[in-house]
């Protein structure tokens, strides 16, 4: 009898497991650093390779991180929604873009073709500050409060509903 028990409670423990796991959403996955520090940075900019920015820098106001690449599908169909926030009268956000594992050029050509939401783009060609940030794909956007502590992550392309229903939201909170 205990023989039969044995299995039957695996299979119940297993199929407890894939139940939790399908009622979730695969674009929410926890991020370590919501609630932590963000990670330090200090690089150039993508417009500007003798101008550096750091964390630091951005420190005092709210300011969220949008991390993109010229070779990246959904960061096109996430672009438009991006330049459209940034032209909104009295929008006074940071949005940072994170220039992510590309080339110098091709980032600045994407950004003239496609307008320009950022404040300013950090170049990070070879991925360090994009690992730092536990990026495993693009695109990836951060909100990051006034003392430097991320405060949410959201994988994949920011849509007007995401940007409506949780950034905006968040940052008026932050932003009092």
């Amino acid at each position: 009898m205990k023989k039969l028990l044995i299995p039957l409670a695996l299979f119940l423990v297993l199929a407890g497991f894939l139940f939790v796991g399908l009622s979730r959403d695969p674009r929410e996955v926890p991020s370590p650093l919501v609630g932590k520090s963000a990670p330090p940075f200090a690089a150039p900019t993508l417009a500007d390779a003798q101008q550096r920015i750091s964390r630091e820098d951005l420190l005092g106001r709210a300011w969220v991180l949008n991390v993109w690449a010229s070779w990246c599908g959904a960061c096109r169909d996430e672009h438009p929604v991006l330049v459209e926030w940034s032209r909104r009268p009295g929008q006074t956000v940071k949005l940072i873009g994170l220039n992510y594992k590309d080339q110098r050029a091709d980032g600045l050509q994407w950004l003239r073709q496609l307008g320009n939401p950022y404040t300013t783009s950090i170049f990070d060609p070879d991925g360090r500050i994009g690992l730092d940030y536990g990026v495993y794909g693009v695109p990836e956007t951060f909100v990051i409060d006034a003392q430097g502590v991320v405060r949410m992550k959201h994988i994949g392309p920011v849509t007007p509903e995401v940007l409506r229903d949780k950034i905006e939201p968040l940052l008026k909170q932050l932003n009092g």
